[in-house]
């Protein structure tokens, strides 16, 4: 398992220290004002944001500002809304040109309603982009076998859902991660379908080395409040995993032994 017992417990990624386990996306903020309180609430260090969503040929872009006043967050572009292996290198390529950097979290959803990943498209511009030098975080379906070819390729993370994207139905796919965890040489980032912080917690509890949330976060009644909690949920998961779980019985087990003065 990476990094599990680190005695400082701070995540590695490509050779890049993060003191926090919570990344953020940006989509579905009522504004970017809220956006930008929600990201400091939320004590994230990884920020994603949608390629689609940004004028790259347009250096004061709003959004993309907003992000990147707080001098401490890594950018992570994304390609949501690829269909295939060629539009999300192209994405990629593109963010390069235009100055974000070669961070890129990769997507390939071809499925409109459901938006699962394609594994094979996935795959095949993984290799493409490791090969020009792209730090890339893959977003996958809990799949093992998946995880490791993308751990060989040279991948910097893999980002298996814990449920559809947007769904808010926490983790779906608990004994696949475990799985990927189990086996991965490199960090694991449970990513989609977390709906409170009690999943995030989850997640960490597993082993997961950090989780992405966006939908849960930017669509709360109070987005910056439900921030806090997600970080303290993050928080308490990853304590709990370092703690050691106590074994779980069938019967009673009395945390008082028994007394003379009770017989």
């Amino acid at each position: 398992m990476y990094n599990l017992y680190d005695p400082e417990d701070s995540l590695i990624i490509a050779e890049k220290e993060f003191t926090s386990r919570l990344f953020l996306g940006t989509g579905k903020f009522s504004s970017n004002k809220t956006m930008q309180e929600a990201i400091v609430s939320s004590g994230t260090e990884m920020v994603t944001v949608a390629l689609r969503r940004v004028d790259l040929e347009n250096p004061g872009d709003n959004l993309l500002n907003t992000i990147l006043e707080n001098k401490k967050i890594q950018l992570l572009p994304n390609t949501s809304g690829a269909r295939n292996a060629e539009e999300a290198v192209r994405l990629s390529r593109l963010a390069r040109n235009m100055g974000c950097g070669n961070w890129i979290k990769l997507e390939v959803t071809p499925d409109p309603r459901y938006l699962l990943p394609d594994p094979v498209e996935t795959l095949k511009a993984a290799e493409i982009l490791v090969k020009e030098g792209f730090i890339v975080l893959p977003y996958i379906n809990a799949d093992p076998i998946l995880a490791k070819k993308l751990e060989e390729t040279g991948t910097a993370t893999v980002m298996p859902l814990g449920s559809p994207i947007g769904s808010n139905r926490g983790i779906k796919t608990e004994e696949s991660i475990r799985i990927i965890i189990e086996m991965s040489g490199i960090p694991v980032v449970v990513d989609a379908g977390l709906g409170t912080p009690s999943h995030a917690a989850l997640a960490m509890e597993m082993g997961s080395d950090a989780v992405l949330v966006n939908t849960a976060i930017a669509t709360a009644a109070d987005p910056v409040m439900m921030a806090e909690a997600f970080k303290k949920g993050v928080e308490a998961g990853r304590k709990a995993c370092l703690a050691g779980k106590a074994s779980s019985k069938k019967t009673a087990d009395p945390s008082s032994p028994l007394t003379g003065f009770l017989r």
